[in-house]
């Protein structure tokens, strides 16, 4: 079986690992704020957070946001139901924009037409790695005092073009914060983990206290004015928090898996490019023009299928014949927890579920070899 996915570790991340084991610190030390200093600068931003899981890392970011009860945050439905969940965890409501169909990210316009009064947010997701346009998200946001945090999970090593410079997703030029993932499918993995990136210093200290217990050790934040006279043990609990921490040997894994994120990416692009040269011509898919101005990262590769009766057997086919194909993703409007609770309905969204209904993701992963990518081919063209 060929899987959709899986992570790259070679002999270096496990001796980063065993060291980081033997050492004083496997929690709460030092190799952490290495790892937020290196992931920082490979994105060109000010602030990193790390913390335990990409859904903890969206959490931490809309309640920095300020996101509260009465509140609305306006997303995409095609995403993993970690972005939208992370909305709601704050007593927000999420609402969803329809697709761009060409690129699969959220459209713009139907961002314009979502605004409310209630409106405090937006969370754009950089679907499959591929950018959204984040230059005119942030001119809709301008507008209307808007909140942006990209959810960034699929896009650790994608680029935009900002006028003729190349920019890194995740250097917040055109948002609050950016969200990233580290679970082992994606770009670099510490096992589980995820990050909030941001340029606001605000932010970044309340993103620090939040991660832990909204605690606080630093005295210019103490709210007891006498606390100089306390002992050095003193420390104030200023906010409801939660233990999102990550630990230093995961740490240490993401600082080595940072090192090579370039090659990864690099393979990932290559993979892509064979896949579209060999399945471009075929017409029984559906194949979608990329914008120049952005980079992609390539997390996944997903083709669609023009006769969308066929796609299920489609996939069971390839299935039996060992390549581990997926699908990327339910439109989280048409969740069961969804419909019943914020009203949801199906039709709402219609190239969300339209996509959904066409699509299959394909094998893509660093270690995937030319003849793995040759087999996948050959078999999906013999089913087509």
């Amino acid at each position: 079986m060929i899987p959709y996915g899986r992570q790259t570790i070679d002999e270096t991340d496990i001796d980063e690992v065993v060291k980081a084991l033997k050492g004083a610190w496997i929690t709460q030390g030092p190799s952490i704020e290495k790892f937020e200093r290196h992931l920082a600068e490979y994105c060109g931003c000010k602030y990193a957070v790390a913390v335990s899981s990409g859904t903890s890392a969206l959490h931490l970011a809309c309640l920095a946001a300020g996101l509260r009860r009465g509140d609305e945050a306006i997303t995409t439905p095609i995403t993993f139901v970690g972005t939208a969940n992370a909305i709601i965890y704050t007593g927000a409501k999420p609402v969803f924009a329809d697709i761009d169909y060409n690129t699969v990210n959220i459209n713009t316009n139907q961002i314009k037409k979502k605004i409310g009064k209630k409106t405090k947010a937006i969370l754009p997701v950089h679907f499959a790695g591929l950018p959204c346009d984040m230059q005119e998200i942030a001119n809709i946001a301008k507008k209307s005092r808007l909140i942006i945090i990209e959810d960034a999970c699929h896009a650790l090593g994608s680029e935009y073009k900002h006028g003729s410079k190349w920019v890194k997703v995740g250097s917040c030029m055109h948002s609050d914060m950016a969200v990233f993932s580290f679970h082992p499918v994606k770009s670099i993995t510490t096992g589980e983990g995820g990050a909030v990136l941001t340029n606001r210093r605000d932010l970044y200290k309340k993103l620090l206290m939040l991660r832990h217990h909204g605690i606080t050790k630093n005295s210019s934040q103490f709210s007891n004015r006498n606390s100089h006279s306390k002992g050095p043990w003193y420390y104030e609990m200023l906010d409801l928090g939660f233990n999102y921490r990550i630990t230093d040997f995961q740490s240490a894994l993401g600082i080595s898996q940072l090192r090579k994120l370039d090659k990864f990416v690099e393979r990932r692009r290559e993979i892509v490019s064979i896949y579209s040269k060999e399945l471009s011509g075929d017409d029984k898919l559906i194949m979608s023009e990329k914008p120049s101005h952005v980079k992609s990262s390539c997390h996944i590769y997903y083709i669609r299928i023009k006769d969308i009766s066929n796609r299920k057997k489609i996939f069971n086919k390839l299935l039996k014949a060992g390549i581990g194909v997926q699908v990327h993703y339910i439109p989280v409007h048409l969740q069961p927890y969804y419909k019943e609770n914020f009203k949801c309905r199906e039709g709402s969204n219609p190239y969300a579920e339209q996509y959904y209904r066409e699509t299959i993701t394909l094998p893509l992963f660093p270690d995937m070899t030319d003849t793995e990518v040759k087999r996948v081919i050959k078999v999906l063209k013999k089913i087509l």
